[in-house]
């Protein structure tokens, strides 16, 4: 016999079915006319076959190639442009060269005063003519900084060696360096300017621009030649005779000459050496040629020395003839390498501009058919933003509120309508969006539940707790034996940190505490009742403290915060020492220090407990592990309180600012209230409420003398533990009818926080018990001067009775089965005439 389906797997199948298979139906038929509803397939293929096509038949045929030759072309036209300034460069620095030549060889000869400042007034206006033509070189060469490597390098080249020719040039009024090592600097220099002017290259295939090239720089090297044998001829005439090393180098400088002539006429045009011939026939020329001839040796006639100043005037008239013809002959290979990049740059715009065309046609398609497509694309993206950063975010925060409602998120549709891919892509986007919606109002309903469960199991365990502390003050104040009464505080001190524990989950559930005040409170007060919260208040100090007062809504809050922070530093920090806590005001709030000398914390985890602190997180596992600091970011984020704690070679400091919203003006005074019901006594060694903390100083609470017991037992003061409640309801005075909770109990006033009422002379009592012993009467001996615990002091201990103790642990705990068993709470309230311990009715 075969099993029937599972009815609770088909439920659960079902509900997934239902929840996550969304089915996309069109509203509409698609048409094969409507651009918007073709494939995506389609539209893809429309937007780049087309171009692409297009692209590769035309540009990739023409276009590289001729960008290519249009912009070698164009730098080597901006390359031999820039030849002007460089001869003319060239041109300055020969003239000063070749004039030093002639100084040094007259400052060799004569050297005096005389001749040093004759050699320097001669000089600078030809130096300041170079430098001048270098500067115009400078600015006409910025242009070419992306020029190729080789001219760049060549540039380089040209000004490293004018920065010699700079530094040589004091040297030479003092002659202390020879001529040889002077010259040499500066025929370094025109040969670097030499090889810039033949950088330029347009290709292989452009024969005829790098013939012109070839041509201006051959006649540049003529030049030269010719002003190297002015400058030796210049300086054996200022001297006065040829050194033998003189003849020598007029003999090798003729030969290149002749050289580099010959081969500007195998490379010059016709027009061009017509040109030269026209030259070397004008009569300053031919003087200066035959002045040259007469310096020539032979057999018969030994060379002549010629006249220093008719040699200079003739040789630089020849010179300026040359200059002219070089400048002709630049300028005709500029003209050409102009030519032919306007020439290379209109070919290609033509043959760009018919690409452009044809690419207009393909790029209208493209546009209609992309648009379509685009704009697609940019309402899916638009409202994927939008549902990523500001829809789903909000609906998320709504749902993480414990108070806003799980219901009401609705989901907005699809932007895209078309039916292509894309407005598939669109509503199954919205499905999406839907369902994490969905699994959110889950969560958000899960997280509700949980709350609630924390809430009521905090609620009932703070009846019982509370019940179970009213037990443990009637047995305290019946209870005769140190021991014993030591054994109930210990009961004490975990009552109060199961409360405490009670009321941290109510803080993780977002619910407000139930122990409220209605009327401000010192900040002293504050912070003394959070101390009392502490298991060793003993070790907590109490430095300056500013008159501030706290809004009564927020005391309870804040007790448990500092409470929190007290309990952090006295269990992370060794017995022997003292946590200081101070209080002052800071702009228009408040600041409170609580710091230790305890473990520290490293510097990662310290950052990472200041972001928890920053912002409070949801409430999960790690809330049961850090409990402490979870409930202080909670509740600092609830009333706009920053905590933050800084790492010190001594321990942790805890800074608390409170906003100038939580601060209030002093309360005015109360008339007659009634007495506490609760005493507040504390000495030395006494056993005190502890807090509940994960987190991390020794307050002096109020102390009050009890009535000495009969004669028969020894007199002795009988602590009490004290209560936050027993702190401030002192202090601030009653807030609403008795009953109203812990904060509103009738008290007497106390004019500050931290002061007590002097204590009566003569012992105050309330009758006695049924066993013969005085009964206390609440606040009737305060102790009008408040004694500081030390922690070094060892503290007396008693061993209790073990029978004793355990009789009253099952007492206790059978009280508190019948109160789980209890469906409801009965609230005792004494006969009607019968007045309490405290003389209350």
């Amino acid at each position: 016999m075969g099993a029937g389906p599972d009815p609770a797997h088909s439920a659960i199948s079902h509900h997934r079915r239902r929840r996550f298979d969304v089915r996309v139906v069109p509203h509409r038929r698609r048409s094969p006319l409507r651009l918007r509803d073709w494939r995506m397939r389609t539209k893809l293929a429309t937007v780049l076959v087309i171009p692409s096509v297009a692209f590769l038949v035309l540009a990739g045929v023409q276009t590289r190639g001729l960008v290519g030759q249009t912009t070698a072309l164009t730098g080597f036209a901006r390359e031999v442009g820039i030849g002007r300034q460089i001869i003319v460069a060239v041109d300055r620095l020969q003239h000063e060269r070749d004039r030093t030549a002639g100084e040094l060889a007259a400052l060799r000869r004569a050297a005096g005063n005389a001749e040093r400042d004759a050699a320097i007034f001669e000089l600078e206006p030809l130096q300041a003519a170079t430098d001048e033509a270098v500067r115009d070189l400078r600015r006409a060469a910025e242009p070419l900084a992306d020029a190729d490597a080789a001219w760049r390098v060549s540039y380089s080249e040209v000004l490293d060696a004018y920065d010699q020719v700079i530094y040589i040039r004091p040297a030479v009024p003092p002659a202390v360096l020879g001529s040889d090592t002077i010259l040499s600097n500066y025929h370094r220099a025109i040969d670097a300017l030499l090889n810039l002017l033949a950088e330029p290259s347009p290709g292989e295939d452009q024969r005829a621009l790098n013939n012109a090239v070839l041509r201006y720089v051959q006649f540049s090297r003529v030049k030269e030649l010719s002003s190297r044998i002015r400058a030796q001829l210049y300086a054996a005439a200022r001297a006065g005779r040829y050194e033998l090393e003189d003849q020598v180098a007029l003999t090798d400088l003729r030969a290149q000459q002749l050289t580099a002539l010959g081969a500007f006429r195998v490379a010059a045009t016709a027009d061009q050496i017509r040109r030269y011939d026209q030259t070397s026939v004008d009569p300053a020329f031919v003087a200066a040629t035959r002045m040259e001839e007469r310096t020539l040796p032979s057999d018969a006639v030994q060379p002549a020395v010629l006249s220093a100043p008719q040699w200079w005037a003739a040789s630089e008239q020849r010179q300026e003839l040359l200059r002219q013809l070089e400048g002709e002959v630049l300028d005709d290979a500029v003209r050409r390498a102009d030519d032919a990049s306007s020439g290379q740059l209109r070919d290609t715009l033509l043959v760009v501009g018919g690409i452009v065309a044809v690419l207009l046609v393909a790029l209208l398609i493209s546009v209609l058919v992309g648009r379509s497509i685009a704009r697609s694309m940019r309402l899916l993206r638009s409202q994927a933003l939008r549902i990523a950063q500001i829809e789903l975010p909000d609906a998320l925060d709504r749902l993480r509120g414990v108070d806003s409602p799980a219901t009401g998120i609705d989901v907005p549709p699809a932007v895209v309508r078309s039916l292509d891919e894309i407005g598939e892509l669109a509503e199954a986007f919205v499905a999406v969006h839907r369902s994490a919606v969905s699994v959110a109002v889950e969560q958000a309903t899960m997280r509700r539940n949980v709350n609630a469960m924390f809430v009521n199991l905090a609620r009932r365990s703070q009846v019982l707790v509370e019940r179970q502390l009213e037990l443990l003050d009637d047995l305290e104040r019946e209870e005769d034996d140190p021991a014993q009464l030591e054994n109930l505080f210990k009961l004490d001190h975990l009552a109060a940190r199961m409360r405490r524990n009670d009321e941290s989950l109510l803080v993780l559930a977002g619910t407000e505490s139930t122990r409220r005040w209605h009327r401000p409170v010192g900040l002293g007060a504050v912070l003394l009742a959070a101390s009392a919260e502490v298991e060793q208040y003993q070790r907590i100090r109490h430095e300056s403290m500013a008159d501030l007062h706290i809004v009564g809504h927020a005391v309870g809050d804040l007790v448990h915060l500092f409470a929190e922070l007290l309990e952090n530093a006295t269990a992370f920090s060794r017995p022997d020492t003292t946590v200081r806590i101070a209080g002052r005001g800071e702009g228009a709030g408040a600041l409170v220090e609580i710091a230790d000398q305890g473990l520290g914390m490293s510097p990662a985890a310290l950052a990472e407990a200041n972001a928890l602190l920053a912002e409070p997180p949801a409430a999960d596992v790690g809330a049961s592990e850090r409990m402490g600091l979870f409930v202080v970011s909670h509740l600092g984020a609830r009333h706009g309180v920053q905590v933050r704690l800084h790492g010190g070679q001594d321990g942790l400091a805890a800074r608390v600012r409170l906003p100038a919203e939580l601060l209030a003006p002093a309360p005015g005074p109360e008339l007659d209230p009634p007495a506490s019901p609760r005493m507040l006594t504390t000495q030395v060694g006494a056993a005190v409420r502890p807090a509940n903390s994960p987190l991390r100083q020794p307050v002096e609470l109020p102390v009050a003398g009890r009535r000495p017991e009969p004669p028969a037992v020894p007199p002795q003061h009988r602590p009490v533990p004290a209560r936050a409640e027993d702190v401030l309801a002192p202090l601030v005075g009653p807030s609403g009818p008795a009953g109203g909770g812990w904060f509103s109990r009738q008290v007497p006033p106390a004019s500050s926080a931290g002061m007590t009422l002097a204590p009566h002379p003569t012992p105050v009592t309330g009758g006695t018990n049924e066993r013969g012993l005085p009964v206390r009467v609440p606040m009737a001996h305060l102790s009008a001067v408040t004694r500081y615990a030390r922690p070094g002091e060892p503290t007396p201990r008693h061993e209790p009775d073990p029978d004793a103790v355990g009789g009253m642990l099952s007492r206790l705990y059978g009280g508190v089965r019948r109160a789980e068993a209890e469906e409801t709470r009965e609230m005792i309230m004494p006969p009607a005439g019968v007045r309490s311990e405290g003389g209350q009715q």
